[in-house]
C-alpha cells in the first residue's frame, strides 16, 4: 500500500474586521453548514480566486431573483420574451 501524502502546510493569516462583520461572517458559515469560520474563508476566498469575473453585482441579482421566485413573481417565456422585444416565432413544438 502506497504512503499517503501529508496535508499541505498551512499559514495563520490575520485579518481585521469590524465586531458587526465577523457576526455576520459566523452566522453565514453555520447558516451554510461550514464546520468553522476558517473552512468558509478558504471557501469563498477558493471561489473569488477560481471565478474572478463574478462580483457582486452578479451575486445580488441572482439573489433578487431568488427572492422573486419565492414570491410567486414569475414570468413565462413569452412575457420575457415580450419584454425585450425577442421574436416569438413558432418553433414546430407542441407548447
Amino acid at each position: 500500500m502506497a504512503e499517503a501524502e501529508s496535508p499541505p502546510e498551512k499559514t495563520t493569516v490575520n485579518v481585521r474586521m469590524t465586531e458587526t462583520f465577523l457576526e455576520d461572517v459566523d452566522t453565514t458559515w453555520e447558516d451554510q453548514g461550514f464546520n468553522s469560520r476558517s473552512e468558509f474563508i478558504r471557501a469563498v476566498l477558493r471561489d473569488a480566486l477560481k471565478h474572478p469575473d463574478f462580483n457582486r453585482a452578479d451575486l445580488k441579482a441572482m439573489l433578487a431573483g431568488e427572492v422573486e421566485i419565492r414570491n410567486g413573481r414569475t414570468h413565462s417565456s413569452d412575457e420575457v420574451k415580450g419584454d425585450f422585444n425577442v421574436g416569438t416565432a413558432a418553433t414546430g413544438s407542441d407548447e
